[in-house]
Parts: C-alpha cells; structure tokens; sequence
C-alpha cells in the first residue's frame, strides 16, 4: 500500500479536495470575503478554496504530526513588503486553521494529542493511504516505466 509521501502533493490535495466536498465539512460563511493572512492581498480567486485548505492541512498533519495550530500558521504564512525593505515573514490566519481543523477532527480524520498537537486518526491515515494508492496505480499506469512494488 502506498504513502502519502509516494505520490506528488498536488494530485494528491486536488484529489482529497474533491473528496471532502462531498463530505460533512461545513464552510464558514465568512469564507467568500476573508484573506488567508495579513501578507495577503486580496482573497483566493478560486471559490472552492476552502477544501483545497483543508486537504493541505490533512495532509501537513499527517507528514509533519503531531503539529500545533501557531506551527500550521508558520507554514501557510508568506512574505509581505515592509516600506522599501525586503519582505518581512507574517504568519496566516489562525480562524481558518482552527476551523479546517474542527472540520477535520468532527470527521474524525484529525485528533488531538494533549500537550503536543493534533495528530492523523487511523481512519484518517486509512483514507489518506488508499487515495494514495489509487494515485499511484493511475500513474503507473499511464507512464510504464514507472514501477510500482507491494
């Protein structure tokens, strides 16, 4: 059975993403009109942001886990000019996070870890690994030469 770590991150959150649309992850409504941090400049083009986010942040918690909330806002954050100087690093959003997250644990993909951070769930890591090997077997089978071992 494949890993996440086998398979190209953005077949994989495209994918997921489209997954979690049909599932029970409640967007906020304040979602059409929010910035994803203050080094942003206006918010994501693509109306479906929001489980795009969510699949990174599975993602992200099943590779770096357990992980804490003020880490994934490290992560996500970006660069934003400061007067005539370089570009300063600000953290993103933490409201967006926490809530991708509730999301994810009342799907019970995600749980929480007293004292260290939240974690993937077996059901979690389940789901994530079969949706890897199905990436896997549709690449290999589309390039031959690229071999696949169980």
């Amino acid at each position: 059975m494949a890993k996440v770590y086998d398979v190209p991150a953005d077949l994989l959150i495209s994918q997921l993403a489209e997954i979690l649309k049909k599932e029970d992850i409640p967007a906020p409504s304040w979602i059409p009109y929010v910035k994803t941090g203050s080094h942003a400049d206006r918010p994501p083009q693509k109306s479906d942001w929001w489980y795009t986010r969510c699949a990174s942040i599975l993602r992200k918690v099943y590779v770096h886990g357990p992980i804490g909330i003020d880490d994934l806002r490290k992560m996500y954050g970006g660069g934003k000019a400061v007067s005539y100087g370089a570009a300063h690093h600000r953290e993103a959003g933490g409201g967006i996070i926490r809530k991708a997250i509730q999301g994810l644990e009342k799907l019970s993909y995600v749980e929480k870890v007293a004292g260290k951070g939240r974690v993937v769930s077996k059901q979690g890591m389940q789901k994530l690994d079969r949706l890897a090997t199905e990436i896997l077997l549709k690449l290999s089978s589309e390039t031959p030469q690229l071999k696949v071992y169980s």
